[in-house]
C-alpha cells in the first residue's frame, strides 16, 4: 500500500497529531475540519454558515492538494453542535455539492472547542 501526506499550504495548524488528509491507494481521507484561518484562529463565531463555508473550503483544499476536485468527493461525515442548524448548514453545503452529491451522514456532537458549530470529514477516490 501507498500512503502519503496531504497537506495544503496555508492550512490551519492541527489541534492533535494528525495529517490534514492521507492518500492511500487512490483513496483520500480527509481529517475533520474546522473553522479556523492558516493561524489557528476560529472564523465566524456563532456564525454556522461561516464556519460551513470555512470548512468545506478546508475539505476542498485537501482534495485538491491531492489531484482531486470535491466531485470526487463520496462520502462525508457532518457534525453538527446545533441540529437547529442543520438548514443553514444545507444551504451552504448544496453550493459545493449541487449535482450528484456524496452519501453521508449528519449527527449532534460535542466539537472540541465550544466555539466551533460544525465539523466535516470526507473520503474521496483521486488519482485511481
Amino acid at each position: 500500500m501507498t500512503k502519503a501526506v496531504v497537506c495544503p499550504a496555508g492550512s490551519a495548524p492541527p489541534l492533535a497529531p494528525y495529517s490534514p488528509g492521507i492518500a492511500a491507494d487512490g483513496v483520500l481521507y480527509v481529517s475533520g475540519m474546522l473553522a479556523m484561518d492558516a493561524q489557528g484562529n476560529t472564523v465566524g463565531v456563532g456564525d454556522v454558515r461561516a464556519q460551513a463555508r470555512c470548512v468545506l473550503d478546508s475539505v476542498q483544499a485537501v482534495v485538491q492538494a491531492a489531484g482531486g476536485s470535491m466531485a470526487d468527493v463520496v462520502y462525508n461525515m457532518i457534525f453538527l453542535k446545533d441540529l437547529a442548524d442543520y438548514p443553514a448548514f444545507n444551504e451552504v453545503y448544496g453550493t459545493y455539492f449541487a449535482s450528484r452529491p456524496p452519501a453521508r451522514f449528519c449527527i449532534r456532537a460535542d466539537l472540541v472547542k465550544p466555539e466551533f458549530l460544525v465539523e466535516v470529514t470526507s473520503i474521496a477516490h483521486v488519482g485511481a
